[in-house]
């Protein structure tokens, strides 16, 4: 009873000067609001890093030809050697790996009638759709048995179908040509968005032995794409596909790679090092005004007791110990505190939604933040609390009572 009546004195005394107690979480305020919203926009540029690196594929390991070095180290060229064969071996001596596509690109334009626009040419096997995750929202896919027979079928990009078909075009079945070669449409691509570097909805995908014979008139590879079987380390099957390719492109064990392999793993790892301590460094950026706040608080608090200080003598007179003083003095400081910390988490999550919506930005508003945030405002209430409740519970109850 004695805690809760400590309570209702602390909100009395509060309300009493509204406005200063107000200026007092002011500091609070700010600085919960600023690491809620901070958070939330270090927290969702990480969401969408990862949302792009999971629409490039799961578990990905890509190997591309090296860049040839000439004198004084400049790249002077890329190798051209990576082969059906090497992509076999892989497959054939990697127990790592879940499944393989070779790869070939090119651009071109494609034409429909009257119409035609750019576009990227991939050449792939089956199972590159399931390894980049790509998904046939329309249509199917090719099969083997087509591929096998070097078969003249796409899959096309959203985007590209509404470049050549219009937007309530039906493309499937419809011939199109690509670099003068008739291909029939048997599917659309579900939308994946723009990428930045790359726009994975601009694409047409053909059997990739169609596009090394009939229409690039190559036999190398631009890259060679790998899934990792799941749970595996990507590292290990990182070494084990370059043991292989060194082996058969018969590099001496001083000679660098001619060849590159990209590790999403490590890619994804390094990413998400670097936005944590984006987030950790706007975190403590904000933090600083939760310490001011603090500094805030102890000042109105110091003035509190002054002000107060006959209402202590007369309450140590009747019997109050310095315990009860102290209580009553750091919960007042610590409900201020807390208080302004309720209000800036909802100001805080209410600018990370404003700035969601004005910029069209993803922010994510993580419960481990409200948590974090709160938390530390009731340590900031404790701390810069404590010395004024102390000193408060220090007065000498003769000396309170003669204080005007």
């Amino acid at each position: 009873m004695l805690f809760w009546t400590i309570i209702k004195v602390a909100l009395k005394s509060l309300f009493a000067s509204k406005l200063r107690s107000f200026l007092a979480m002011l500091g609070i305020i700010i600085g919960v609001a600023a690491v809620i919203s901070m958070l939330a926009l270090g927290s969702g540029a990480q969401a969408q890093v990862m949302e792009r690196f999971s629409a490039m594929g799961s578990n990905l390991l890509i190997v591309r030809p090296g860049r040839r070095r000439g004198h004084g180290g400049a790249r002077t060229g890329t190798y051209q050697n990576l082969t059906l064969e090497d992509a076999e071996a892989i497959v054939a001596e990697v127990p790592a790996v879940r499944q393989l596509s070779p790869v070939v690109r090119g651009g071109a334009q494609l034409k429909y009638f009257n119409e035609n626009a750019p576009a990227s040419i991939i050449g792939a096997s089956i199972t590159y759709f399931p390894i980049r995750n790509f998904e046939v929202e329309r249509g199917r896919a090719f099969t083997e048995v087509e591929a096998e027979r070097m078969a003249r079928v796409a899959v096309l990009g959203p985007t590209t179908v509404e470049n050549l078909f219009g937007e309530e075009g039906d493309p499937l079945g419809e011939i199109i040509k690509i670099k003068g070669i008739n291909f029939r449409v048997i599917g659309v691509l579900k939308s994946k968005g723009d990428q930045g570097w790359y726009n994975p909805d601009d694409q047409a995908i053909i059997p990739y032995t169609t596009a090394m014979k009939q229409l690039l008139g190559t036999d190398r590879l631009r890259e060679i794409d790998i899934q990792v079987v799941e749970g595996q380390d990507q590292t290990e099957a990182q070494e084990a596909v370059s043991k292989v390719l060194r082996r058969r492109h018969k590099i001496q064990p001083e000679a660098d790679d001619d060849f590159s392999i990209f590790n999403q793993a490590e890619l994804i790892q390094t990413v998400t090092d670097v936005t944590k301590t984006f987030t950790i460094l706007l975190g403590s950026i904000a933090g600083i005004s939760m310490l001011v706040g603090g500094i805030g608080i102890m000042n109105i608090m110091l003035v509190t007791v002054t002000e107060r200080t006959r209402e202590i003598g007369v309450r140590k007179a009747i019997g109050a110990k310095d315990r009860d003083i102290l209580s009553q003095f750091l919960i007042e400081a610590v409900l201020m505190s807390g208080l302004g910390g309720v209000i800036g988490v909802i100001l805080g999550a209410g600018g990370a939604k404003a700035i969601e919506s004005a910029m069209e930005f993803t922010t994510v508003v993580d419960l481990s933040s409200v948590v974090l945030a709160l938390s530390f405002s009731a340590a900031v209430g404790i701390f810069f609390g404590f010395y004024p409740a102390r000193r408060a519970a220090k007065l000498d109850p003769i000396e309170a009572l003669r204080y005007e």
